[in-house]
């Protein structure tokens, strides 16, 4: 697992331990960097389900400017800690432990809304559809903005979510990545 591309190329990220997370493959990452950027110039960014914060980091070599990371486990939010560190991203990222309801209520009293929100859930506890709702109706997403699911390929989203539209729909196997956008053209 590493850093694809952007100002931390090549750079080695380290995996949560033991089989309980599943980190997105380099494969997946480059896939989805293409249909979404592949390069930035600033934003706001959420990894929710971070786990390694793989995506997150991405997000950040490729240029956002800020990505919250979130996680409920513990050697979760320890990697991404010594991920973070690896790619000196340590000004531009914030680490919260906590489920993802709560995350969410938290973000939205903050008044903080993003440009992408990237949701990779465990597969087995699937919940995309739910937390897609809340952050469209709490208006956590940026006009324009995207959100990236990835999920398992048996599961099928709605074309449209509130004010959301679902823009793209890839497959890898066993993978599916789903895009949505936000009350704007992108």
């Amino acid at each position: 697992m590493r850093v694809v591309s952007g100002i931390c190329k090549g750079r080695p990220l380290k995996a949560v331990p033991g089989n309980t997370t599943r980190p997105t493959t380099d494969k997946v990452k480059e896939a989805i960097f293409n249909m979404i950027g592949p390069y930035f110039e600033g934003g706001i960014g959420l990894d929710l389900f971070a786990g390694s914060g793989g995506l997150g980091l991405e997000a950040l070599s490729r240029g956002l400017e800020k990505v919250i990371f979130i996680d409920r486990e513990p050697k979760a939010i320890q990697i991404i800690y010594e991920n973070i560190h690896a790619c000196s991203f340590e000004d531009k990222s914030e680490v919260y432990r906590n489920d993802s309801d709560r995350a969410l209520k938290a973000l939205m009293k903050r008044e903080i809304s993003f440009d992408y929100i990237f949701l990779d859930p465990p597969y087995k506890k699937q919940q995309l559809l739910n937390l897609i709702e809340k952050i469209n109706k709490q208006h956590l997403l940026k006009d324009g903005g995207i959100i990236v699911c990835e999920h398992s390929h048996d599961v099928e989203l709605p074309k449209s979510i509130g004010k959301l539209t679902q823009i793209k729909h890839e497959q890898y196997g066993i993978i599916a990545v789903t895009i949505y956008s936000g009350y704007g053209e992108q």
